[in-house]
């Protein structure tokens, strides 16, 4: 008995051509609802092929590269086809320089962010010149003076603020004081009240930016509150009247006055 193979179904698509098999018999006489599907194209001379699968894309290699920063050499591994701009990313890490801080040279050229290694000719263990731009140079150098003179004005203020936290004591007890009915020397509330403007002029004199600014006039305010608070208590002070001392003298029994004598002094001859 001759068995003939059913036809198979063509659908086009595109430029190929999908064939769908029939299912196969099985042992028990009962077809499968698998189909085999094959994809064929056409070739430029009129034949039909079976396409075949496409290859996955091999991974670009990774280059070493050498770079020098001065007397510094550093070794980074990127890809071929990266752009020198993510190469200076690399580097932040590395030299603490943002991108935009970085110049970098291959072959005696400053290549720009957006060129790519392998079109520029990088190869494995090529070495790139890293030359920190002279105009972000100068911009760390004023932004180190000023984080310095920030510095200098907190602990200038953190200075007056000790002075003040003293003096500032020193009004409450005198405070106290009054109003507990006890005269205070008029000489130690003036001399109270010109060691807190000492201590203003000290503020006026220092040059403070952002938070440091703030911290300062917070420290002028307190100044102007103790000075403000001595010159009400001494009006207070002048209205309180010293203690009148009663003193009782002892009254003591005087002997009474001796007897007059007459001393008869002898004569010798």
């Amino acid at each position: 008995m001759i068995r003939r193979n059913r036809p198979s179904a063509y659908v086009r698509t595109g430029g190929s051509i999908t064939t769908t098999r029939p299912p196969a018999p099985s042992s028990s006489s009962s077809y499968t609802s698998r189909d085999d599907e094959a994809v064929w194209e056409m070739r430029p001379g009129g034949m039909l092929v079976q396409k075949r699968g496409e290859k996955p894309e091999a991974p670009m290699p990774n280059l070493r590269l050498r770079i020098a920063y001065g007397a510094l050499r550093y070794e980074i591994s990127v890809s071929s086809i990266v752009t020198f701009g993510e190469v200076k990313k690399v580097l932040t890490e590395q030299t603490r320089l943002q991108p935009g801080e970085q110049r970098l040279v291959f072959r005696g050229k400053e290549r720009e962010n957006g060129e790519y290694l392998d079109m520029s000719g990088v190869k494995d263990r090529s070495k790139i010149v890293l030359i920190q731009d002279p105009a972000s140079i100068e911009r760390r150098f004023l932004e180190m003076r000023r984080n310095a003179k920030i510095q200098s004005a907190h602990r200038a203020i953190s200075d007056v603020s000790t002075e003040v936290n003293k003096l500032a004591e020193q009004v409450s007890a005198i405070e106290k004081s009054i109003s507990n009915g006890v005269k205070v020397p008029e000489l130690q509330l003036t001399t109270l009240t010109e060691m807190l403007m000492r201590q203003a002029i000290k503020l006026e004199s220092i040059q403070a930016e952002g938070d440091a600014s703030q911290q300062k006039n917070l420290q002028g305010k307190r100044v102007q509150k103790c000075v403000e608070n001595l010159d009400v208590l001494k009006i207070s002070n002048a209205q309180i009247k010293p203690p009148v001392v009663t003193t009782k003298w002892e009254t003591f029994d005087l002997p009474p006055p001796a007897s007059s004598t007459t001393t008869q002094w002898e004569l010798f001859d």
